[in-house]
């Protein structure tokens, strides 16, 4: 005898990517369903959906295939040894290319972080290479955290990348040590960065020398921000062009990737005191302060949501905006895209702050599309950023607090409203439809201590703002038709439009507010709507109204767009 039945869907998100659970689930129209919304979406080239039925016997669970779509899966060849393969880097030169050091920063980064230093600065400053020799177990541990890995990709023996890396290693730091002795460095208490740069034209060394000038330059300078105003100076007293301005330009620009990339930098340039989503606010601003200038000048609100850059950021900022450093610029953008499509939250503790600065950072960065990012790009981060906004942890903290049903409906609308993507916005639809379908929220918009004008305008308002999510029409309509069916019995509770009918007002004034209420104005669509509107027609055929219409001819002209919302005119 079969046993318990459920349904699970797997995705593959790449074609050589194997397959992984998504969700399961016990209804199978639904599981079906779903697997369709994720290929359509794009978030997988590839779905599948399993039926699992329980054997009460082995507990043991058969599975059957009940559908795949999709991308076919590709067959992935063994991997073969090639033993002709050599080591990543082979020469000095190679330790020094953008892929190099960002490796070298990573496997020291926490001997780096105490030496207050990054992985330019120990590749040009003799005393910091003379440090690490020294050190002895920091260097040998590095070593091993490249040749292991590097090891197990190419099939090459660990031990003979151990050698390599440590004869390269001590070949590197006996090139520094010796340029030290040497004095090949030239300080810049004696002369200026200029005159340096024009010394270095032409010498083939001049790369390595004028790293080493600009890295010497940082020599005790404590926290990231003041060494950001250091390589500002540098910047501000660098030849005005050509080949030797490039020559200080060039380093400064590689010290300033390293120094922007660490989250303990980043935090000390843009403010300490600022949490993850100001952090990057901040760098938007700082990357393209004219067009976030224009946007505060149009919606003065995002002042106060992206905070201020002053000093170093700023003088920074506005070379960024010159189009100086493009190499930063994009190591910034993707930084930014980055962070929002990773878990870590933007405002911990804090779900609606969240909403408040996400829509700032939308807004800002879509304003910045074309130059450091497509909009293609800005509109994929925002859709995997939306993910964690949709998920059951950020919605109950969303809507913890909330003092009524009417207002957790309020909340949940708005998210429906800054979420992108298309599976973001069922999942955020059925998290409304499932507040304005319950009962709870029924017996409480019917119970409220408001007056039923009151309620019934809330309901509308609510009924707008849905309208303005952009969900799909089948979650947009099943919304607004539940909304209605609760106004309509918030209003027959009261009897409102029959009291309106019958009020001991003239006759105009009561078309109105009839009017309004069946145009949506003054209440939700549906019954409410319908009744207002059945009292109306009948209110049209009254001697009074007519002769009142006739005396007064601009209330016609006022009322009409009224009665054509309501289909009562042409």
């Amino acid at each position: 005898m079969a046993g318990p039945v459920h349904y699970e869907i797997y995705i593959r998100k790449t074609p050589p990517a194997s397959w992984s659970l998504s969700m399961a689930t016990e209804d199978r129209k639904t599981a079906v369903e779903t697997a369709e919304d994720l290929l359509r979406d794009g978030q997988a080239c590839a779905v599948r959906v399993t039926k699992e039925t329980l054997d009460p016997d082995t507990m043991e669970f058969a599975s059957v295939i009940v559908l795949t779509r999709g991308a076919p899966e590709m067959k992935h060849k063994p991997k073969v040894r090639d033993d002709r393969v050599g080591p990543g880097c082979r020469g000095i030169q190679d330790l020094y290319t953008p892929h190099a050091r960002d490796l070298l920063g990573r496997v020291l980064e926490d001997w780096l972080t105490r030496q207050g230093a990054t992985a330019f600065e120990l590749l040009h400053r003799p005393d910091l290479a003379e440090r690490l020799e020294a050190s002895g177990v920091e260097l040998q541990h590095a070593v091993q955290k490249v040749a292991v890995p590097e090891s197990q990709n190419t099939g090459q023996p660990v031990h003979d990348l151990v050698r390599h890396y440590q004869k390269l290693a001590e070949q590197a730091i006996e090139r520094l040590l010796q340029a030290g002795r040497r004095n090949q460095f030239p300080g810049l208490a004696e002369r200026s960065v200029a005159d340096v740069a024009h010394r270095l034209s032409g010498s083939p060394d001049r790369a390595f020398i004028m790293g080493g000038v600009v890295a010497g330059a940082l020599k005790g300078v404590k926290g990231a921000r003041a060494r950001l105003d250091r390589l500002m100076d540098l910047c501000d007293r660098a030849p005005p062009e050509g080949p030797p301005r490039a020559l200080v330009f060039v380093p400064v620009e590689q010290l300033l990737c390293e120094l922007f990339g660490s989250r303990a930098s980043l935090a000390q340039i843009v403010g300490p005191a600022l949490d993850q989503g100001s952090s990057l606010a901040a760098v938007v601003r700082m990357v393209a302060p004219r067009e976030i200038a224009a946007l505060i000048a149009r919606d003065p609100k995002l002042a106060v949501l992206v905070p201020p850059v002053e000093g170093g950021p700023a003088r920074l900022g506005e070379r960024l905006a010159a189009g100086e450093f493009p190499l930063l610029s994009a190591s910034l953008a993707r930084m930014v895209v980055r962070e929002l499509m990773s878990q870590r939250r933007l405002r911990p503790g804090d779900a609606e702050g969240e909403i408040d600065i996400l829509r700032a950072l939308a807004m800002t960065l879509t304003a910045t599309a074309g130059r450091l990012l497509t909009l293609e790009e800005v509109q994929t981060a925002f859709s995997e950023r939306s993910k964690s906004l949709v998920t059951a942890d950020f919605v109950a903290a969303y809507v913890r607090g909330c003092p009524t049903a009417l207002r957790e409906a309020e909340r949940l609308a708005r998210l429906c409203e800054n979420v992108t993507g298309g599976a973001n916005k069922r999942s955020a639809a059925r998290w409304l439809d499932a507040c304005v379908t319950s009962l709870r929220f029924e017996t409480e918009m019917r119970t409220l201590s408001q007056t039923t004008g009151q309620k019934l305008m809330a309901l509308s308002a609510l009924q707008r703002a849905v309208a303005k999510a952009a969900l799909s029409d089948r979650d947009r309509d099943a919304i607004v038709t539940a909304l209605g069916v609760v106004g309509g019995s918030v209003e027959a509770d009261a009897k409102l439009t029959a009291q309106i009918a019958r009020a001991p007002v003239p006759a105009l004034q009561k078309l109105a507010a009839l009017l309004r209420l069946a145009a949506g104005e003054t209440g939700p669509t549906g019954p409410v709507a319908d009744r207002a509107k059945a009292e109306a027609v009948k209110l049209f055929r009254a001697p009074e109204l007519r002769a009142a219409l006739g005396a007064a001819p601009e209330a016609v002209q006022t009322l009409r767009p009224l009665m054509q919302a309501v289909g009562l005119a042409a």
